[in-house]
């Protein structure tokens, strides 16, 4: 990855609607280059998709939460995998320390917030989970 395709990213993070023609102007690169940048970084798993953020005033209001996992053996991949697949957890990281693994979650109710933390917490390679309601947003 280059100067060039680190532009690229940093102008999709911005607009990821934005055109082939505007990023190409902005680049100072033909089209071309573009879409072939787009597929080469697509094809080599560092863009894995696009997304809509929205300003979180938008966003649904419902239960939101910090879950943090520490994760048994060697089957971080294995936990991820599994919690990539849940509807409810909105975001990952990885971090260093106590936990292995933050899950951002969202619920639209306690009820089914209760079954999400059951749900994440019989994962097999879950060690133990500790989850934060977060009450507000500040910035």
């Amino acid at each position: 990855m280059d100067d060039t395709d680190r532009k690229l990213i940093a102008l999709l993070r911005d607009d990821a609607r934005a055109s082939l023609a505007s990023l190409a102007k902005t680049l100072k690169v033909s089209r071309g280059t573009v879409q072939n940048r787009l597929h080469k970084l697509e094809t080599q798993g560092i863009i894995v998709g696009y997304t809509v953020r929205l300003k979180p005033q938008e966003q649904e209001q419902g239960i939101r939460a910090l879950m943090t996992v520490a994760v048994e053996g060697n089957v971080s991949e294995k936990v991820l995998k599994a919690l990539r697949g849940d509807p409810a957890v909105s975001a990952l990281h990885s971090t260093n320390g106590r936990w292995d693994i933050v899950a951002e979650l969202r619920a639209d109710s306690l009820q089914s917030f209760d079954r999400v933390l059951g749900r994440i917490r019989l994962l097999d390679g879950i060690a133990s989970t500790e989850t934060s309601l977060l009450l507000s947003t500040l910035k």
